[in-house]
């Protein structure tokens, strides 16, 4: 069996870092294209009362979402404190492929945490951003359905888009 046929039987796992409204619609949708999903959120006062479910599991540190070869993570919060540490973190595990959601036309406040945090050039290039197929997404589902159509067409080896 080759290993694209080994990958292709391998579980999809999604890790979404931080509870965000792109973050709840991530975990819904990923569901029905087939991911399981954990949402990873450090700060617990942020889920307190919500009744919605959050994904197959929920953690609050990353390293207890076991990642792997077959994890995608997505940050789905720009503006959050923690973005260094997690996407460190992330950078150190053998995550399949990595994101964070952000505006495209401005350099992502990730890259001058990850240069603080002494993380090398090569590392830093290996975080996605902008992520998800160019739809002219605005609302957190549509936000949502461009990145997982991107992940879906980087994991199958297709540029996504119209060009085939």
């Amino acid at each position: 069996m080759s290993d694209e046929e080994k990958a292709a039987l391998s579980p999809r796992r999604l890790v979404v870092v931080f509870h965000s409204a792109v973050g709840e619609a991530l975990l819904r949708l990923a569901v029905e294209v087939g991911f399981q999903t954990v949402l990873v959120e450090p700060d617990a006062t942020r889920l307190q009362g919500l009744p919605r479910a959050h994904g197959d599991s929920f953690v609050h540190d990353l390293g207890a979402a076991r990642l792997d070869e077959h994890t995608d993570v997505v940050l789905s919060d720009h503006h959050r404190a923690e973005i260094g540490a997690v996407l460190e973190e992330a950078l150190g595990a053998p995550t399949r492929w990595i994101g964070i959601v952000g505006n495209p036309r401005v350099e992502g406040p990730h890259v001058a945490a990850l240069r603080e945090r002494g993380v090398s050039e090569d590392l830093i290039g290996r975080v996605h951003r902008p992520i998800g197929l160019n739809i002219g997404s605005r609302t957190p589902a549509e936000i949502a359905v461009a990145t997982l159509a991107g992940l879906i067409a980087d994991r199958n080896g297709r540029p996504g888009g119209f060009d085939f």
